[in-house]
């Protein structure tokens, strides 16, 4: 037994400020941002220079024959610091970020760049966080989306690299984002469906975790004053080949060879605990996390899925 005291509202936590707001909170990281640009030479004021809308704009590969870098500071140390902020308090920056840590071994000037693209966005929104506002018994929610061979170039076909897909997913709970995920899956998907469905089967492999948690929770601890939630689980997917796979009892002739670990989840199908929802493309809040977008369809998933 411990003996727990109530030291109030929590204001700051590893770096992160949390500021109360009309319906709930906003969680930032000033000083990690202000760390991040003077380690790559930005200064904080914009100066009237144009605004950098996105933090990406196109996909990354090895470029192998690409220029050396020209700037001093420590790639590796400023991946690791973009890491922390992207999975913190802007999951918006995910897939970027996630692109650059790729090349931490032998970064060219085409990573560098892709980093100070990233260091130019945040200068533009330093002052921005992730807005929480929170919604009793919405539940657990998955947003998850796949890019289909997104990295393929014919000029560039011998690296295996460019025939993977990249997987996209955020988990929120009660309308707050708890976790987000962009990496490039580890086999070659062989269609969209079958990479969007290995996408989902991931994205609920990590749910279910989290949902048995949540139940271990409500069942130990008795002494707060709350409604007893219900954990389920809402999945949106917006491939309907995936969807159909994800609820079917049996397999296909052409989606056999797709690995039982990728199917863990229908039991939690068949019984209700995880429902699989069909969600409109341009309300894919995943796709953030999939490949670069163009700056209006950049800005509007970032408004739902962190408030601004």
């Amino acid at each position: 037994k411990y003996r727990l005291t109530d030291e109030g509202d929590l204001n700051e936590y590893l770096g992160i400020k949390m500021t109360k707001t009309k319906s709930g909170r906003e969680l930032t990281q000033p000083a990690l941002i202000q760390r991040i640009l003077e380690t790559v030479g930005i200064d904080m004021e914009r100066k009237g220079k144009r605004v950098t809308r996105t933090p990406a704009t196109r996909v990354l590969h090895k470029d192998e024959g690409g220029l050396k870098r020209r700037l001093p500071w420590d790639y590796r140390s400023v991946v690791g610091m973009l890491n922390w902020l992207a999975r913190s308090t802007r999951p918006e920056l995910i897939f970027a970020v996630s692109q650059v840590g790729r090349f931490m071994a032998f970064p060219k000037r085409s990573h560098e760049d892709a980093i100070m693209r990233i260091c130019y966005y945040l200068r533009d929104t330093h002052d921005k966080g992730m807005i929480m506002k929170p919604k009793a018994r919405a539940g657990f929610e998955v947003y998850a989306d796949a890019d289909f061979c997104g990295g393929f170039v014919r000029g560039n076909s011998e690296d295996p690299a460019t025939a993977k897909s990249r997987s996209a997913y955020h988990i929120m709970f009660n309308n707050c984002l708890i976790y987000s995920h962009s990496k490039l899956q580890t086999e070659i998907a062989l269609s969209t469906t079958e990479a969007e469905y290995i996408c989902l089967s991931q994205a609920l492999r990590t749910v279910t975790v989290l949902i048995r948690f949540f139940k271990e929770l409500a069942s130990k601890i008795k002494s707060f004053r709350y409604t007893k939630p219900e954990f389920k689980c809402t999945a949106f997917e917006d491939n309907n080949g995936a969807i159909e796979l994800a609820k079917a009892e049996k397999f296909r002739p052409r989606t056999k060879h797709i690995n039982i670990k990728y199917h863990h989840f229908k039991q939690a199908v068949r019984i209700k605990e995880i429902f699989i929802r069909k969600v409109d493309t341009k309300e894919q809040l995943a796709d953030i996390g999939t490949k670069p977008l163009d700056a209006k369809t950049f800005e509007y998933l970032r408004k739902l899925l962190i408030g601004w």
